[in-house]
């Protein structure tokens, strides 16, 4: 049994999954220590990937060469893009996946990846050999060395459960908690606080009454995540939208008297942006309603996920409180919301590079970084895994900057500010917004996932060709014309000024009524260059990427120059 690696990855969730296949990937022989390899990639929470800022993210991980994209791409059941009705650097992809599905597809990514091997049971212990390697002293009394360890541990550390007056010790709903490691990282000078997230009930769709809520669909002509050739979603499924009550407040507020929350029993501070519903009613009392979303967990499941219902109440609330709602009135209960307490050492004692400044080697990816989102997560996995390779083969570290990606400001955001709370991304944070779009991850990124050696020759070159595209595409845009003959009738039906005379195509796309997309018919020019494009797997990009180049062009050029 192989016991020596060059890099070790605490936890399999989705730090861990993208920390360990970068690594693995890049040359090192890697190990994943998790407690239960069935249950690699979970989706502990929603059913999603991606929404604001997140979906960015996503785009950015599989440019840089992760799997999170392709993994989603393969088992997503809705596709919608977020704020269209705004300007494209709000715009977000979000993707509803099959949960077990998304499981198992990072399973079988990882089983088929070279150089990564696995073990099960939980890390107790770490100390420094007299060689600089780090120790792994495990749950089962076996002793793993490694050059280089990734934590990426989640919820686990000294996880602790509550429902109502009820608590547990536990890292998830039926999985252990891991004692023994927060506290000797400590000894090593490095702080450690707590932490809370929460998560809603589950409902048996079969005995809900769908016809009482407002249908969600997804994008007609859905999008993906990810650059590589992955499959297009065909057939989707619907989410739906519910709303609370005042009676609804009222059922929940009788159960603040055993909430741990509200009682204090739960010390860390839980994510503002994503509160629990007691949390809600609590601090926005003035509001009568709040929305719900109930989001189904995959093709073939029962189970759905009532979006914006999390809550650590006793049971018997949340029983009554869901059942009080339309729709839900023979609602069964398949599991309960809970909070879940946690350990997590504040990120302002990490490099850049997500290694310790404290503890050479040691680089921290994920939840235990004080970060909550399977997206940011992810992120800080796959730069953990880059940098932890780079660092063991004496290598300068990948740093992202804030202009070049998303995941630039996480990381500047984390190791310069810290955080008491759980942090989550928004496209506020990004004083580069406009540079960072969903559309452009690959332009800006991909390069740089290919000099690392993650990113293939093929995909690189398939990046050359699109961006060739774009380029092209552009000059038939401002070089040819349109006739008041071939675009007035499209013009008025808009709502906006007809031309008398021929005018640049590109001074008509200028419109905010015009799109792109829309008016490709009406001119042989851009009908001839379309053609030669239509069939390639970036057509639709293409496109996309043009129309925002001409029509924000101008406040492009702006942030490029303050960058």
């Amino acid at each position: 049994m192989r016991k020596y690696f060059d890099i070790i990855v605490i936890g399999g969730g989705h730090a861990g999954c993208e920390a360990a296949s970068a690594a693995a990937r890049l040359g090192s022989k890697t190990l994943m220590i998790t407690m239960i390899r069935e249950n690699i990639a979970q989706m502990s929470c929603n059913p999603a990937m991606g929404g604001v800022a997140k979906g960015q993210i996503v785009r950015e991980i599989d440019a840089l060469g992760g799997c999170s994209g392709i993994v989603t791409d393969h088992t997503m059941i809705q596709f919608r893009m977020l704020n269209r009705s705004k300007g494209p650097a709000m715009w977000s992809p979000r993707a509803q996946s099959d949960r077990m599905l998304f499981s198992q597809k990072w399973r079988e990514i990882l089983e088929s990846t070279e150089n990564l091997f696995f073990w099960q049971d939980s890390v107790v212990d770490i100390e420094k050999n007299n060689n600089g390697n780090i120790l792994l002293h495990t749950l089962n009394k076996v002793t793993f060395e490694a050059k280089a360890v990734i934590i990426a541990s989640g919820t686990f550390l000294n996880g602790k459960i509550y429902i109502g007056q009820n608590d547990y010790t536990g890292g998830r709903i039926g999985e252990d908690r891991v004692i023994g490691l927060t506290e000797k990282i400590k000894t090593f000078g490095i702080d450690f606080d707590r932490l809370k997230t929460g998560t809603p009930v589950r409902v048996d769709g079969r005995t809900i009454d769908f016809t009482k809520f407002i249908e969600q669909k997804g994008d007609e002509n859905p999008g993906k995540f990810s650059y590589t050739n992955t499959p297009k979603l065909i057939k989707q499924r619907s989410c739906y939208i519910a709303y609370t009550n005042d009676k609804i407040h009222e059922i929940l507020r009788k159960g603040f008297k055993d909430s741990p929350l509200f009682q204090g029993r739960i010390q860390g501070s839980g994510p503002r942006y994503c509160p629990s519903i007691e949390d809600k009613i609590e601090r926005f009392s003035d509001k009568d309603r709040h929305q719900l979303f109930i989001e189904p967990e995959g093709w073939n499941s029962i189970d759905y996920y009532i979006n914006g219902f999390s809550s650590s109440l006793p049971l018997e609330i949340q029983v009554e409180a869901l059942t009080s709602i339309s729709g839900f009135e023979n609602a069964q209960i398949l599991r309960p919301g809970y909070a879940v307490e946690y350990d997590f050492f504040p990120p302002t004692q990490l490099n850049y590079s997500l290694e310790s400044k404290i503890f050479e080697g040691l680089f921290f990816a994920g939840q235990v970084n004080g970060t909550t989102g399977y997206e940011e997560a992810a992120a800080q996995g796959l730069m953990a895994g880059i940098n932890a390779q780079r660092k063991i083969n004496n290598i300068e570290p990948l740093i992202l900057q804030r202009d070049e990606a998303y995941i630039g400001v996480l990381i500047d955001d984390l190791v310069t500010k810290g955080t008491n709370e759980p942090y989550r991304m928004f496209t506020s944070r990004a004083e580069f917004r406009i540079l960072l779009r969903q559309d452009n991850a690959d332009s800006r990124l991909m390069p740089i996932g290919h000099k690392i050696g993650l990113i293939s020759d093929e995909r690189l070159s398939t990046l050359n060709d699109k961006e060739e595209a774009i380029s092209q595409f552009n000059e038939v845009i401002k070089k040819n014309n349109f006739f008041p003959q071939e675009i007035n009738n499209y013009l008025e039906a808009k709502g906006t000024n007809l031309i008398q005379q021929p005018t640049r195509i590109y001074n008509i796309l200028l419109r905010p009524q015009v799109l792109l997309d829309e008016i490709i018919e009406f001119s042989n020019s851009i009908n001839e260059y379309t053609e030669k494009i239509k069939d390639k797997e970036y057509y639709k990009d293409v496109v996309e990427c043009v129309e925002i180049l001409v029509k924000y062009q101008g406040y492009v050029e702006k942030e490029k120059e303050n960058a």
